[in-house]
């Protein structure tokens, strides 16, 4: 328990940093103000040039949802606090947008797609999605088309050995959000709160 919590506590210092970073980066390529609760990421270049295949083998890549806003997220499935925390907050969020909800699509990217199978990944994310009129789709692809796809969006993610022989991994949490023409327009700290993450995705939806 001590080797958790310390652990815990390291990987959170790492993502904090992590997201102080990029949110200098985003703050600096901002030229102005606007109506967002995180950052505007507008005028970069983040989330651009990825193709990776979501649990229900399909090819997906930014501008694949037209018409739609989209949370992207970076995260496991054996991950025993950050993400099922983060996935929870989106789904509340979604419930708070009401009919709207059905213009959003969620994506997972998993950082772990070595025990991350497709099957597990769709069974894993329908726990968050029950009720709600959108579909949560996990993404994945070869180790080589993850450090790409991670770079694409300047996140971090790392294996981490534990005392009993496994892994976990260390990963950025933030949310990305992209407007309907798939284009990464917010940097939001997956703690903002459903009602920030909500009130982001309405407006991108005007």
């Amino acid at each position: 328990m001590r080797f958790r919590n310390l652990h815990l506590q390291a990987t959170q210092r790492r993502a904090k940093l992590f997201f102080l970073g990029l949110l200098t980066v985003a703050l600096t390529a901002c030229s102005e103000p606007t109506d967002f609760v995180g950052s505007d990421i507008t005028s970069g270049d983040i989330g651009q040039g990825w193709t990776l295949t979501d649990h229900q083998g399909v090819a997906r890549q930014a501008d694949g949802f037209p018409g739609k806003a989209s949370v992207v997220f970076f995260g496991f499935t054996q991950c025993p606090d950050v993400c099922p925390a983060a996935l929870a907050e989106v789904a509340t969020a979604l419930q708070l947008m009401g009919e709207q909800a059905k213009d959003v699509q969620v994506l997972m990217i998993t950082v772990d797609p070595e025990r991350d199978t497709p099957p597990l990944l769709g069974e894993y994310l329908g726990a968050f999605d029950q009720g709600l009129p959108t579909k949560f789709l996990g993404l994945r692809g070869s180790p080589e088309d993850l450090r790409k796809t991670a770079s694409a969006f300047r996140a971090f993610y790392a294996k981490s050995p534990t005392p009993d022989g496994s892994y976990t991994m260390d990963h950025s949490a933030s949310f990305y959000l992209f407007d309907p023409k798939g284009k990464a327009r917010v940097l939001l700290s997956s703690q903002a709160g459903p009602e920030a993450l909500a009130q982001d995705l309405k407006a991108l939806l005007k």
